[in-house]
């Protein structure tokens, strides 16, 4: 082998070990850095910008119950915008905004945040979540501001396990079973005002027990 050759050769080696070693450090940074997190939408119309932006449904497949949208909002603007709707692109089923404190509408203040879905946060619930959306699919998000308008993005449709329970919906409660209901008591059952010990009137024309007595004394008497 020329000399020539054998330089090219080492030189490759060198740039392939080189190559391996940046890529082992770099992927422990990251591995570091990110903790392996799911991949969620997230997009940004003006001030307005949204993250980690999903649809999350019941835990349990074919679950019956409501569905949320759960995303973080930032308003990097410098005034207070109100988020007024939020919409499913091609279906009619209402989503219903609840803010944090459970009254009026959800605001995102200037140079803040927001965020929807989880214990004590703002919420946005599908009711008809099970007709509205299938686990798996990518569904079109509209969020609807004062300021900004319309922003619109995919968000993946998952169920409330692994990294989304605690975003997740609530299950319809079970239906109350009916109370069977209770036999009347004899005294309730009885002649009025017996158990409640009010006398009752005599009926016109009725002989009560102690005048047909009465009445049996007088015949023997007679006789």
């Amino acid at each position: 082998m020329s000399r020539s050759l054998r330089h090219g050769a080492l030189a490759a080696t060198a740039i392939v070990f080189s190559i391996a070693s940046m890529s082992a450090c770099s992927a422990g940074n990251d591995a570091q850095t990110l903790q392996v997190r799911p991949d969620n939408a997230a997009t940004a119309v003006d001030n307005i910008k949204i993250q980690n932006a999903n649809v999350i449904t019941q835990p349990e497949h074919g679950a019956e119950g409501p569905a949320v949208v759960s995303a973080l909002v930032f308003n990097n603007g410098t005034k207070s915008e109100t988020l007024e709707a939020i919409t499913l692109s091609g279906s009619n089923t209402p989503v219903k905004l609840h803010a944090a404190k459970g009254s009026g509408p959800v605001v995102v203040p200037a140079g803040g945040s927001v965020l929807l879905g989880g214990k004590g946060n703002a919420a946005a619930v599908i009711e008809s979540g099970h007709e509205a959306t299938r686990n798996g699919d990518v569904q079109t998000v509209v969020f609807k501001f004062s300021e900004t308008g319309d922003v619109e993005l995919g968000a993946s449709v998952v169920p409330a396990t692994s990294f989304f329970k605690g975003f997740g919906p609530s299950s319809l409660p079970a239906q109350a079973k009916p109370t069977p209901t209770q036999p009347a008591s004899p005294a309730a059952s009885g002649t009025p005002g017996a158990a409640s010990g009010t006398p009752t009137e005599p009926v016109p024309g009725a002989t009560t027990p102690a005048a047909d007595a009465s009445a049996s004394e007088t015949t023997a008497t007679g006789h």
